[in-house]
């Protein structure tokens, strides 16, 4: 049986992949801080279900508990590791940057140091499109400019690119980051724009709607999201021949890989399709741009495909339908 070790397993994305990877007969050591940032019922539901595959073990503790983290990566003898979790969030990121240093720079170097003790055979880092910043040429690929971040928590994504970069040329640690792009599907965040949507427009409230509804994004559904990072496991760097536009580092076994959809939708269409799947008009607040943010996104996936032969392709009106009915279910709305 394979194992995997995968934080942030009580968080929206790492819920998904531990599920993905149990039903395929893998072993699964999960860990995750449960902070308060969000909704911390719905993070134990999540670990609930896990805790019902035998397969599953989970440690639920912070990432800047060096010493627990250690004892529970070396416990689980993973052939994978996979880091998810982290200090999400923008907007939060100009309210509270220390929280983006601990988790995300202080939090990501011990999961590096418990990683070497472990050696796995490789170690997967999320980062995330908002590295891309400043960047206005679209699609975004992974070898443009990414060094201009709009908001600190892109910052401390970039930061721990580098790290990852100098941990796999000094160490030999075969290490793939991968960029989200506006990740969205059932048990989604609280804090996220669909998940808001949802519940404002069943309770008949008003929505913000950010740049009057004039923003792009590259909305990318949870299964193909952790799909991808799936088919990505077996991407080791180094360990086969460089495909067409590769990432990887010339000096190291490491690389970066984007995974979206592919495909630009605009926020306005997007509050449509909630309104499609809920059957009810959304009362729309209209505001400029909010500090932080970019305009658009917009992911080129061909190295995905070259690495992996996979695209994602959930259309967006039928990701956004298979969100709503999962809250009407969770939240009896």
């Amino acid at each position: 049986m394979k194992r995997a070790f995968i934080t942030g397993t009580a968080g929206f994305i790492g819920f998904h992949l531990a599920e993905l990877l149990l039903q395929e007969g893998w072993e699964v050591g999960g860990y995750d801080g449960l902070t308060d940032y969000y909704d911390v019922a719905l993070k134990q539901s999540r670990h609930r279900i896990l805790r019902q595959h035998p397969a599953f073990t989970g440690t639920e503790a912070l990432l800047e508990d060096e010493a627990a983290l250690r004892t529970a990566l070396t416990a689980a003898r993973p052939d994978v590791v996979i880091h998810l979790a982290a200090q999400a969030g923008v907007r939060y990121s100009i309210e509270n940057p220390r929280a983006y240093v601990d988790a995300n720079m202080v939090g990501t170097f011990n999961l590096m140091e418990a990683a070497l003790a472990a050696r796995p055979a490789h170690l997967l880092m999320a980062s995330t499109s908002s590295v891309y910043g400043a960047n206005t040429v679209l699609p975004y690929a992974e070898d443009h400019q990414a060094d201009w971040p709009l908001s600190f928590y892109a910052a401390t994504k970039k930061a721990n690119e580098a790290m990852g970069h100098a941990w796999a040329h000094i160490h030999g640690l075969p290490i793939t980051m991968f960029r989200f792009f506006t990740v969205y599907g059932p048990w989604g965040r609280p804090d996220m724009a669909l998940f808001k949507f949802t519940r404002a427009i069943l309770n008949g409230d008003p929505i913000d709607v950010y740049n009057h509804g004039e923003i792009w994004r590259d909305f990318t559904y949870v299964g193909d999201l952790v799909r991808g990072i799936r088919l990505l496991m077996d991407a080791v760097p180094g360990a086969a021949l460089a495909v067409e536009g590769d990432s990887l580092s010339p000096v190291a076994p490491w690389r970066i890989v984007n995974i979206g959809n592919s495909r630009q939708e605009r926020l306005s269409d997007f509050i449509d399709a909630v309104e499609a799947a809920t059957a009810r008009k959304a009362i729309r607040n209209l505001l400029p741009m909010q500090a932080g943010d970019v305009p658009a996104t917009w992911a080129d996936c061909s190295l995905l495909e070259r690495l992996t032969g996979y695209r994602p392709a959930t259309d967006m009106r039928e990701g956004v339908a298979r969100f709503v009915q999962w809250y009407r279910g969770h939240y009896g709305a």
